[in-house]
C-alpha cells in the first residue's frame, strides 16, 4: 500500500482534474502556494493537518475522502 502522502497527492490531482482547475486555481482558492501544490501531489511534500484540510475544503471534499485508499 501507497504512503498516506502519496494517496493524498494523488487524490487531490484526481479531484483537481475533475474540477478542471490547474495547480494555480487551486493554490488560490485553498490559500497555498502553486509549488507546494505540485510538491504535495508529487507526494514529496509531507503535509501538515491544517494544509490537508485547507486543500480538502478548497476541493469540497471531506478529508477522509482524500485518504481513502481506494481513491
Amino acid at each position: 500500500m501507497a504512503k498516506a502522502r502519496i494517496r493524498f497527492g494523488i487524490s487531490v490531482r484526481q479531484r483537481r482534474n475533475q474540477l478542471e482547475w490547474s495547480q494555480e486555481e487551486l493554490a488560490e482558492r485553498s490559500g497555498l502556494h502553486r509549488t507546494y501544490i505540485g510538491q504535495v501531489e508529487r507526494g514529496v511534500r509531507n503535509i501538515s493537518i491544517d494544509n490537508m484540510e485547507a486543500l480538502a475544503e478548497a476541493l469540497m471534499l471531506p478529508l477522509a475522502e482524500l485518504l481513502r485508499s481506494d481513491s
